[in-house]
């Protein structure tokens, strides 16, 4: 059975355009299976990598601001970082001002398994853009990013 929306169903008053958000998720659903094809099973997840490249580009900060930066949830990224931090990856030194705010940083492991991944993720991405037409790819990109800035100013 076909678990796309009726296009009909539009509530949208441009009738051009379908249920978005389904189209969304079917996106970033494209979007992990070509990651994992690239990675395989013995890599990161896209998550663990964007946690790794978060903590790369803010050595040393709170968790609070790693789910700022990801926008991973609070739970979902703390669950991320123990599981980096038991494989060796990640490091957490515990404030010492505030009993409640960890620290991270990426181990020389970490750094490493990162610098591994990104020309990976690279090709990756390259293959998203490059699946749409070329008329399309600056308008897709500067689209994502209107989204992206909606949710930093969510919060």
């Amino acid at each position: 059975m076909d678990d796309r929306p009726d296009s009909s169903s539009v509530s949208n008053t441009n009738e051009n355009i379908a249920p978005v958000s389904f189209w969304l998720k079917r996106a970033a659903q494209y979007s992990a299976d070509l990651y994992s094809d690239r990675r395989g099973k013995s890599g990161l997840t896209q998550r663990q990598f964007t946690v790794l490249e978060a903590v790369f580009h803010n050595e040393g900060q709170s968790q609070t601001t790693l789910v700022k930066e990801t926008g991973i949830d609070r739970s979902t990224l703390a669950d991320l970082v123990n599981r980096l931090e038991t494989h060796g990856y990640l490091s957490r030194k515990r404030s010492d001002k505030d009993a409640r705010v960890n620290f991270v940083s990426l181990t020389e492991a970490g750094r490493d398994m990162l610098l591994n991944a990104q020309p990976q993720v690279s090709l990756v991405d390259q293959a998203l853009v490059e699946a749409l037409p070329e008329r399309n790819r600056k308008a897709f990109i500067a689209s994502l990013q209107v989204l992206s800035e909606k949710l930093d100013e969510a919060e």
